[in-house]
């Protein structure tokens, strides 16, 4: 490992006594929580919340806090560098040392450049850890100075919401959820809190119990809608109609903020001449919602001093869900609800963190003609022999897209492609990981030096290893210095230690930094990010949108140009089959990350309504299939009336051997099918059939 500043914590792995060990959760999720883990004999024993971070205050979720010391220690970890033996997707692989895992995949890399030139060299990789080195550092490097085919790697989630976001407000930070605590009307859209934003759930208690009413918008009765005053459960996929129908009730009402309005907004007059085009008959009979329901919501916002929203990425996965988006947060601007605590849109205040991305991941490195594309289409152009540059070889890192892109049997067929060579790095051995040819080793990110930001609070933190590098393992950075050198990159940029990585991932003249450079930020504390001032950020008071006009625009001059989405508008995908289902976040995962471990034994279930169990003759725990034109995939039904009678609802995540088709849900996700905006996954547009298992 080639970091001088923070060695394996003394006392490990070889002494008996147990330490207790400050880290960082890194896994993709908005709250980033601070973390102590336990740890003897060199091996993590108990892995708990911490209050290094204010926010997530020594609470954790039940996954990481059961999953992750058998996620490090387990039996599916990589501990050495593997090539295959058998046919791809098997078991079939062998040990090699670290130089011949290097020759293979320089060899592999230098026959596709060779053939076809830099860009039929793809690295396929996401959002695995979030730390910053680990993320996107020295591989990026690696990949920009390879000429390597670059990737826009949003449309696959995130970026969607976060395109909606900035098309309203730039890349300003949006209201730190612990400003919750003094709104007094807050709409929860699209966000199951208690598995994707746990530390939301008690900031909500508090300002019920405050005086604050909470409403709740969701296809799905929650844990929080169960919880709230008010639960508006609409048909999947119509929130923009719900929200351009109250812009519109509002507008009727007087209930729009004039003064605000002619501000801080540019593009109001165009929004709500197409607002007034929704109403409400139309939220009756499109979003399923009875009137009686939009008026009490109508009623509270126009009654509401301080009224916030918190929105999650469940609305980005239909055909309309930019749209849904941006209308759900214009609410916020359309009303005035901006420039005091407590009143704003909860979503992207880690824009505030001084992040350095370019720095760190070499930019100076692309060639601007280096062709992008959507990672959505990886499997297609993988499997096109039209195309003009072929892809012939991949390397899988930071992602499982086997269990987590659509289509997944069309990513299957891609990566099995023999004339493809294909290399992978990972902690553990995953269903992406038996698509390669050769494996590196990865170590955890309890092994590794790293700094985080976060996405979903504002608050910046800083780890060191609590465990020595398992086995063979070797951290991102590691591995990709080792690559750069195979490959003859001998510029001090591919040499960076760990620490220099850190110092270039932020900037130490911020003053968030409190005067700490990035690799000596305190490890048993997190920095809060508010103000250069030191103020609360308060979107249109102490943060201003860094639009190109320098307001809230209602309007967008891109998206019109792109796709005649100026101003959000319904645009419904068509549903020919009985089902739609829904693939949410899983409180045993994150994404597909655990998806080895106990909790994920076993097939996944399927929510069912009891109306359709009813007329499908079902019972629960009945053995069912849900198939469409692409695949069929094995689940066990779980009758409830928390969803709506004919929609569905299956975790996301699983691995294959969950189902007896060795196939998942994402099997049968269209991948043709994409969003108003941002060219996203429309993952709840999936239209199924349900049929019960023969026994």
């Amino acid at each position: 490992m080639r970091d001088d500043i923070h060695p394996t914590p003394s006392g490990t792995p070889d002494s008996g006594a147990a330490q207790t060990l400050p880290s960082v959760c890194p896994l993709d999720c908005p709250d980033t929580c601070s973390l102590s883990v336990t740890v003897q004999d060199g091996q993590i024993r108990a892995v708990h919340g911490s209050h290094a971070n204010p926010f997530t205050a020594g609470v954790i979720c039940n996954k990481v806090a059961r999953s992750y010391a058998g996620f490090v220690h387990g039996p599916n970890r990589l501990t050495r560098p593997l090539r295959r033996t058998g046919p791809r997707g098997g078991d079939g692989f062998e040990p090699i040392s670290w130089e011949e895992a290097l020759d293979l995949i320089h060899a592999g890399f230098s026959r596709a450049i060779a053939a076809h030139g830099g860009q039929s060299v793809l690295p396929l990789n996401y959002a695995g850890p979030h730390g910053e080195l680990a993320a996107g550092s020295i591989d990026r490097r690696f990949f920009y100075k390879m000429g390597a085919t670059r990737m826009n790697r949003g449309p696959l989630c995130g970026g969607v919401r976060g395109g909606a976001y900035e098309s309203l407000f730039g890349t300003a930070p949006g209201m730190p959820p612990a400003q919750v605590l003094h709104s007094d009307l807050v709409l929860v859209w699209g966000n199951n809190v208690t598995v994707s934003n746990l530390h939301l759930a008690p900031l909500l208690k508090q300002a019920r119990k405050a005086g604050a009413k909470l409403v709740v918008i969701d296809p799905k009765r929650t844990k929080i809608a169960e919880q709230c005053d008010l639960h508006l459960q609409l048909v999947p996929g119509t929130d923009v109609v719900l929200a351009m129908a109250l812009a519109a009730e509002l507008d009727r009402r007087g209930a729009l903020d004039q003064d605000f309005i002619a501000r801080w907004t540019t593009g109001a007059d165009r929004y709500m001449a197409a607002a007034h085009g929704y109403t409400p008959d139309q939220v009756r009979d499109i979003c399923g919602l009875p009137v009686e329901q939009f008026n009490q919501l109508a009623d509270w916002i126009c009654a509401a001093r301080t009224m916030s929203t918190s929105l999650g990425n469940g609305i980005e996965r239909g055909r309309s869900g930019g749209s849904g988006l941006r209308a759900a947060m214009a609410l916020q601007a359309l009303t005035g609800q901006h420039g005091r605590i407590g009143a704003g849109v909860m979503a992207k205040p880690g824009f505030a963190a001084p992040k350095t991305p370019a720095r760190l991941q070499g930019d100076h490195l692309i060639d601007p003609d280096t062709r992008v594309i959507n990672i959505l289409d990886v499997a297609r152009k993988m499997l096109d022999p039209q195309m003009r540059i072929p892809i012939r070889a991949v390397m899988i890192y930071n992602h499982n897209p086997v269990a987590t892109h659509p289509d997944q049997a069309r990513l299957i067929e891609a990566l099995s492609q023999e004339e493809i060579f294909v290399a992978g790095s990972d902690v553990v051995m995953t269903d992406s990981m038996r698509m390669c040819d050769v494996i590196l080793p990865a170590s955890s990110h309890f092994e590794c030096n790293d700094v985080y930001g976060a996405y979903g609070q504002n608050y910046i933190q800083r780890a060191a290893p609590v465990i020595a590098q398992v086995g063979e393992s070797l951290p991102n950075t590691e591995i990709f210095r080792r690559l750069a050198a195979r490959f003859g990159y001998d510029t001090p940029e591919f040499r960076d230690s760990d620490a220099e990585l850190m110092d270039q991932a932020m900037d130490a003249q911020s003053p968030y930094l409190q005067g700490f450079r990035p690799q000596d930020m305190p490890l048993d504390r997190a920095l809060e990010i508010t103000t250069a001032d030191g103020r609360e950020p308060v979107m249109c008071d102490s943060v201003l949108p860094a639009t190109p006009s320098g307001r809230i625009e209602l309007f967008s001059d891109r998206y019109e140009a792109e796709g005649g989405f100026g101003v959000p508008r319904y645009d419904p995908a068509t549903r020919e089959l009985p089902f739609v289902l829904i693939t949410p976040s899983s409180s045993k995962r994150t994404n597909a990350t655990f998806g080895d471990q106990p909790l994920s034994d076993g097939e996944e279930i399927v929510e069912i309504h009891p109306e359709d169990a009813r007329r499908l003759d079902l019972q629960e725990g009945d053995k069912v299939d849900l198939l469409n034109d692409q695949a069929t995939v094995g689940l066990v039904a779980h009758i409830t009336d928390a969803t709506r009678p004919g929609v569905l609802y299956s975790p996301k995540g699983t691995w294959r051997k969950s189902s007896h088709t060795g196939l998942t849900v994402n099997a049968l996700i269209p991948i043709d099918l994409r969003t108003d905006i941002e060219d996203g996954a429309c993952y709840n547009e999936t239209c199924v059939e349900l049929r019960k298992r023969a026994s």
